[in-house]
C-alpha cells in the first residue's frame, strides 16, 4: 500500500473537526457503536498507532516544524498536493464530474508549468479552487456502503470501502511511478511527515478528551459521509454500555 494514499491536504479539514466535536467527548461509559463491530481490533492497532507515531512521527513532524521555514513548508505542501493532484482528477472523472475535472486540469497545468513544478499555487489566485477526492469518495458517490469502521495500521482510520479505495488510488499516482527506489521513497517519507506536520496546531484539541479513539472515529465517519452526501449522519443508537477499556 502506497504511504500517499493517506488523506491528502484534507487532513487540516479533519484537525479542525476534531476541535469542534472534541468538546462534546463524553465522559461517561464507552458506548458500543454498531458502525465499529471490529473495536476491539481496533482499538489495539489504535495504541500502536499511537505508539509510532509519539516515537516516530511526531518528533519527526516537530522538528521539521522547528527548523524550516515557513516559506518552505509552504512550498513543501504545494508539491505534495500538485504531485498527488491526478488522483482527484481521476476519481473527478470517475463521478461524472466534468466542470470540476476541467478545473483541476487548469490547476495541473498551472501549477506545474508556471508553478514551478507545484512549489507555488498560481492556480488558486487565478480562481481555481482546490477539490479534494479519492476512490473512497467516487464508490460513496455510486453508492456503495462503506462497510465497518476499520483502523488501518500507521494510515489510521479508515473503512473497509475507503481501505480499497486507497490500493485503488495508488494506480493513479505519479510517484509510485518513480523507477528510482531513493527518490520514491524519499517523496514518501516527505510527504508523511509534512502531513503530520499539518496536524500539530490541532491536536491539542484532543487533550483532554477521555476517550481519543471514539472520538476521532466520530470525526473521521461524519467527515467522510459528509464528504459524499453533504450531510451529517443523524446520532448513532447506544446498543450497550461498556467499562472503561482503561479502568482495568
Amino acid at each position: 500500500m502506497s504511504p500517499t494514499a493517506r488523506l491528502r491536504s484534507d487532513t487540516l479539514l479533519l484537525g479542525l473537526l476534531c476541535i469542534a466535536l472534541a468538546a462534546c467527548a463524553s465522559q461517561s461509559a464507552v458506548k458500543r457503536d454498531p458502525r465499529d463491530p471490529l473495536e476491539r481490533m481496533n482499538r489495539v492497532t489504535y495504541a500502536v498507532n499511537e505508539k509510532l507515531d509519539h516515537a516516530i512521527a511526531k518528533p519527526l513532524a516537530q522538528a521539521y516544524r522547528r527548523v524550516t521555514p515557513h516559506f518552505v513548508q509552504r512550498g513543501v505542501s504545494n508539491f505534495m498536493d500538485n504531485l498527488h493532484y491526478p488522483v482527484v482528477l481521476a476519481n473527478d472523472i470517475l463521478q461524472f464530474k466534468w466542470k470540476a475535472s476541467l478545473n483541476d486540469v487548469g490547476r495541473i497545468v498551472l501549477n506545474t508549468s508556471f508553478g514551478v513544478g507545484g512549489l507555488f499555487d498560481p492556480a488558486s489566485d487565478a480562481g481555481l479552487a482546490k477539490n479534494e477526492q479519492d476512490f473512497g469518495l467516487t464508490l460513496g458517490h455510486w453508492g456503495v456502503h462503506p462497510g465497518p469502521y476499520l483502523v488501518l495500521p500507521v494510515f489510521g482510520p479508515s473503512d473497509f470501502r475507503d481501505g480499497f479505495g486507497k490500493l485503488a488510488d495508488g494506480f493513479a499516482d505519479p510517484a509510485n511511478y518513480i523507477r528510482n527506489d531513493i527518490v520514491r521513497y524519499s517523496l514518501y517519507g516527505v510527504y508523511l511527515i509534512d502531513a503530520r506536520a499539518r496536524l500539530l496546531d490541532v491536536e491539542s484539541a484532543l487533550n483532554n478528551v477521555y476517550d481519543r479513539y471514539a472520538v476521532l472515529r466520530n470525526v473521521y465517519l461524519q467527515h467522510r459521509q459528509y464528504r459524499i452526501t453533504g450531510e451529517s449522519e443523524s446520532p448513532i443508537p447506544v446498543e450497550d454500555e461498556l467499562p472503561d477499556p482503561d479502568a482495568q
